[in-house]
């Protein structure tokens, strides 16, 4: 037993500027800007495969809330227990992300988030065009699917709030906007850490393993943050359902929905390449080599 612990140990270890050989390679850093891209359909093809992945999360998340809240409405005999509850409403933003995720990481990554795009920018995964590209597809797909729940839902919508993402009552800003980092954080992280080479070359043979946990990740984080914001941690979720609903007090705590979204996959980019993986430590070694 001590034998295979320090053997395991000896090999997740460095020593000075050598490493270990890899069963997995790290792929090369993508180019900030890739003029050649623009020119494959598979570019054209995971911009769709965003579009409409956010719109479908959209139509069916969004739905789901308005629908909760008119089952629980008193003025149409609901009861406050009734519906599906908040668990129900984060089991479809969980599920519906580890649906989508499982059907277009294959085409475009299955982001469906401009703050899981931003970071993985910010990780040199994807190019800046790509990643403009992808945030756009994404807030014009969130447009989209609340467009479409509030086309099916005429009598409902605006009664109920449109699903938009606002700071409830008794929150200051602060506590929203923290909120929103740590829950972005907590979703990037696993975004990063399901999609780690690493690991994909040991648990290959597992198809699932990465949308469950990025899908149980959007599930937990919605059971915290519900009762303080909505949950957005998806800054196209907030911007469609603030669009298509209108309202002030929606457009008033956007600039939350947008801040602590991104400087929380900001924070999760920076400390799991360079604290997790070492990039600093190796990028020090490296230039220490060859000094």
């Amino acid at each position: 037993m001590s034998l295979f612990f320090g053997e395991q140990m000896a090999k997740d270890t460095e020593v000075g500027t050598e490493y270990a050989p890899k069963d997995y390679q790290d792929p090369p850093p993508a180019p900030l800007i890739d003029p050649e891209e623009l020119g494959k359909w598979s570019f054209y093809r995971a911009i769709i495969a965003e579009f409409i992945a956010t719109l479908l999360f959209l139509y069916i998340t969004v739905l789901t809330v308005i629908g909760y809240k008119s089952q629980t409405d008193p003025d149409h005999k609901g009861e406050q227990c009734g519906g599906v509850g908040i668990l129900g409403i984060a089991w479809a933003f969980g599920g519906m992300i580890f649906v989508l995720v499982y059907c277009t990481a294959g085409i475009s990554g299955g982001h469906i988030n401009p703050a899981v795009t931003f970071g993985l920018f910010l990780a040199r995964k994807v190019s800046l065009v790509r990643a403009i590209m992808y945030m756009l597809a994404q807030c014009l797909g969130a447009i989209c699917g609340c467009g479409l729940v509030k086309a099916f839902q005429k009598a409902y919508y605006v009664k109920y709030g449109g699903g938009a993402n606002t700071l409830n009552d008794g929150y200051s800003s602060g506590t929203g906007l923290g909120a929103e980092i740590i829950g972005t954080f907590v979703l990037v992280y696993t975004v990063f850490a399901a999609t780690d080479p690493k690991r994909n070359a040991r648990d290959s043979h597992v198809p699932v393993l990465a949308p469950l946990p990025i899908g149980f990740a959007v599930f937990m984080v919605h059971l915290a943050t519900i009762p303080i914001t909505g949950t957005g941690i998806n800054p196209a979720r907030s911007f469609g359902a603030a669009v298509i609903y209108g309202k002030d007090k929606a457009w008033d705590d956007q600039w939350i929905f947008w801040v602590g979204p991104f400087i929380g996959a900001a924070i999760a980019a920076f400390y799991h390449q360079f604290i997790l993986r070492a990039g600093a430590v190796k990028a020090l070694g490296s230039f220490r080599s060859n000094a």
